[in-house]
C-alpha cells in the first residue's frame, strides 16, 4: 500500500534523541559504523535488528535512473573553483556568466556551480538525474500519486524536469535527456577569464565513485530512491546502504537507523537534514604513488581513505581526498565502472564480526551468516 509523504514525514518527524544525550549529527552522521562488528559502541544493534528491511516508503514508479544532468554545488568563487576543477580533473567549461559556470564532467555528467554569499561554505545544493520512460504528463501523475508535490522547470527548448523534496527536504530534480545530457554531445569552445591555478594533471573524470549522502534515517531515504528512481541497493551494513545509480554511479546513503529502538525516543524530535558531504570521482591514469606526488606537487592535501586498515599500496579501494579552492571535500580514487563494487565489499562486515559474544547486550544471533546480504 502506498504511504503518503505526509503521513511519512510526520512519522520521522515525531523521532527523537536519547536521554543519553546521542545527538543527531553524532549519531546520524557516522560512517560505516556497523563494518567493525554488531553489539559494539559504534554499532550497537544486532546484526538482525540493524539489517532488518523496513516496509517501503511507497510503490516502486518502474522508473529507471538512465543519466546524470548535473549536480549543482553553491560556492563563494564560481570561477576559481571551476579553473581548479578543469586543471585538476579534466572537467571541461561549457559555459560561465560570472554568477554560473557549467563543467562537463567527461561526456558523462556534468557540474553547475553557482555563485554564493562569501560567508558561506561551498556545498552541494541538489542534483538531477535523467529517468526512463519520460511522459511529463505520466511522471507527474505519478509524483502526486506519491504525494510528492512536483515543481515543474522547462527551458521551452525540449528540457522538462520536476522538482520533489525527499524525506529530509532535499531538492530531488528528475528530467528527460534534453537538457545538459544534450549540451554534452555538442563540442564546447568556452573559455575561462581566470588563470589556471597550476598546470593540467591529465586525468580524465571516468566514474562516479560515489556520492556520500548523510541523511536523517538512511533505511527510510534508501527506501525512497530505490522506488522513485529505480535504484538498486548491495547490501545495508546497519548505518549505511550503498546503491547503485543505473549504469552512471553510485550513492552511499549514511545516517540513523529507524529500527534502533532510541531512534524514536526523547526530546526534542530530530530535526530533518541531509547533506552531499563530499563525492568520489575515479579518475584514469591511476597509479597511487604518482596521484600522491600530483596533488603535493600543486600543495593540496592528499588524505589517504582505504575504508579499511589497509595500506594504501595494498588495500582494495584506494583513494585520496582533497580540499578546492572554495572548502569543498572532493575525493579522487581508482575506481572504474568494473570496479565499482569494490568500496562497498570493503566496508561490508564479515563473519567474524557477528560473533555471538560481541551481540550478545544488544541480541542473540542464532545464525549470523544469515544476515549478511549476498549478490
Amino acid at each position: 500500500m502506498t504511504h503518503s509523504r505526509r503521513s511519512f514525514l510526520q512519522t520521522l518527524g515525531a523521532a527523537g534523541v536519547t536521554a543519553a544525550g546521542l545527538s543527531f549529527s553524532r549519531y546520524a552522521f557516522g560512517q560505516g559504523k556497523c563494518r567493525d562488528g554488531y553489539g559494539t559502541p559504534s554499532c550497537p544493534l544486532s546484526a538482525a535488528v540493524a539489517t532488518a528491511p523496513i516496509k517501503p516508503v511507497f510503490a516502486p514508479t518502474g522508473w529507471k535512473t538512465v543519466a546524470l544532468d548535473h549536480i549543482t554545488f553553491e560556492v563563494p568563487d564560481c570561477r576559481k573553483e571551476a579553473a581548479f576543477l578543469i586543471a585538476l580533473m579534466g572537467w571541461k567549461l561549457r559555459s560561465d556568466d560570472g554568477t554560473e559556470a557549467v563543467l562537463d564532467i567527461g561526456d558523462w555528467g556534468s557540474a553547475i556551480l553557482r555563485k554564493a554569499p562569501e560567508e558561506q561554505s561551498a556545498r552541494v545544493k541538489s542534483f538531477c538525474f535523467v529517468i526512463e520512460p519520460w511522459n511529463a504528463k505520466t511522471v507527474e501523475e505519478e509524483l502526486r500519486k506519491r504525494s510528492l508535490m512536483p515543481v515543474a522547470e522547462n527551458n521551452g527548448k525540449g528540457f522538462e524536469s520536476f522538482h520533489v523534496k525527499d524525506p529530509d527536504g532535499w531538492d530531488l530534480q528528475i528530467s528527460n535527456d534534453k537538457g545538459l545530457v544534450q549540451a554534452r554531445k555538442r563540442a564546447t569552445t568556452a573559455n575561462l577569464s581566470v588563470p589556471a591555478p597550476f598546470g593540467p594533471t591529465g586525468w580524465n573524470t571516468v566514474w562516479l565513485d560515489h556520492i556520500s549522502f548523510r541523511v536523517t534515517d538512511y533505511k527510510q531515504s534508501t527506501s525512497f530512491y530505490s522506488n522513485l528512481l529505480g535504484w538498486k541497493g548491495t547490501y545495508d551494513e546497519g548505518s549505511q546502504q550503498e546503491l547503485m545509480i543505473g549504469e552512471l554511479g553510485d550513492i552511499i546513503i549514511r545516517g540513523g537507523n529507524c529500527n534502533d529502538p532510541n531512534f524514536r525516543k526523547g526530546h526534542p524530535p530530530l530535526a530533518r537534514k541531509a547533506e552531499v558531504d563530499h563525492i568520489s570521482f575515479g579518475i584514469s591514469p591511476w597509479n597511487t604513488d604518482e596521484v600522491k606526488a600530483e596533488l603535493e606537487k600543486r600543495g593540496l592535501e592528499a588524505k589517504v581513505d582505504t575504508a579499511t586498515h589497509d595500506d594504501i599500496h595494498v588495500a582494495a579501494y584506494k583513494s585520496y581526498h582533497t580540499t578546492t579552492p572554495n572548502g569543498y571535500n572532493i575525493q579522487i580514487s581508482d575506481i572504474t565502472r568494473g570496479s565499482r563494487l569494490t568500496l562497498s565489499n570493503a566496508v561490508k562486515p564479515t563473519l567474524s564480526h557477528l560473533k555471538a559474544e560481541r551481540v550478545s547486550s544488544a541480541g542473540s544471533l542464532r545464525n549470523p551468516a544469515e544476515y549478511l546480504y549476498k549478490r
